[in-house]
């Protein structure tokens, strides 16, 4: 977790903050966790502050909305997932500051996609940013084969991940 937290505590001062979120298939986790942060920046009146997207490390679902059940979801708690889906590439470790993965597996896909060690450095977990449910998992899960119950743990997870980001980054955290 700290190497996570000491990468965002750097990026204090950096305007705008340019963060990627990464999952599968840039169909459920990254885009929420793209709608969530975007909410956080918005209530906080830091729109001018930050630049968010998401991407998948898989192709599977490019140009597609995310799936619908993390749309309904998602807007049961007043967040439009609009993105499309696209796929993670090589020039996202120049135009982002931080790549946000949220588990092991897309982390370790991020790693082969790194053009270069510096560029890996950008490379986080979701995971090390949630707190209150922290001690049940240190990733993400994917909803896509669970019921309801797995789309809104992923929705609390990353509320209360993209929280703690924002805090860190713009030096509030408690």
């Amino acid at each position: 977790m700290m190497r996570s937290v000491d990468v965002a505590r750097g990026l204090r001062g950096v305007r705008p903050v340019r963060v990627l979120f990464v999952c599968l298939g840039n169909i459920c986790r990254s885009p929420a966790a793209e709608g969530v942060m975007r909410s956080v920046v918005a209530e906080r009146g830091a729109e001018d502050r930050w630049v968010i997207d998401s991407a998948g490390t898989g192709d599977y679902h490019i140009g597609e909305l995310p799936d619908r059940r993390m749309r309904v979801h998602a807007a049961r708690r007043g967040y439009e997932l609009t993105h499309r889906c696209r796929q993670v590439w090589e020039g996202d470790f120049e135009d982002f500051d931080l790549i946000v993965a949220m588990d092991g597996q897309n982390e370790r896909n991020l790693r082969r996609v790194a053009p270069t060690p510096e560029a890996e450095v950008k490379i986080v977990r979701m995971g090390d940013f949630v707190r209150h449910l922290a001690t049940r998992y240190d990733h993400v899960p994917d909803p896509y084969y669970e019921g309801a119950e797995g789309f809104e743990l992923v929705l609390d997870m990353l509320e209360d991940g993209c929280r703690h980001l924002f805090d860190i980054v713009e030096g509030s955290e408690e």
